[in-house]
């Protein structure tokens, strides 16, 4: 399972037996836990305008979506051809 630890790896294996929902309070609470430290208010700055700028940039019609169903499709096709990297 990539470069985890074997505790790391055990952890995962019983976590995704958990539900949905509780896989996802349990994604909130590890995030939530890399996020104890001081924050780094130029970091803070950096991301808020480039979130701003991203909505800006959908609002405006400058950058477009692509449907949930067109990504799964484009997923499934670079699987099935093998053209991940």
């Amino acid at each position: 399972m990539g470069d985890m630890t074997p505790q790391a790896s055990r952890v995962l294996e019983r976590a995704v037996d958990l539900s949905v929902k509780d896989r996802g309070a349990l994604i909130a609470r590890l995030i939530d836990s890399l996020e104890d430290g001081p924050a780094d208010e130029d970091v803070e700055q950096a991301w808020t305008a480039e979130i701003r700028r991203r909505f800006d940039d959908l609002r405006s019609g400058k950058a477009k979506t692509i449907p949930w169903e067109e990504v799964c499709r484009r997923a499934a096709a670079l699987l099935r051809d093998g053209n991940m990297r």
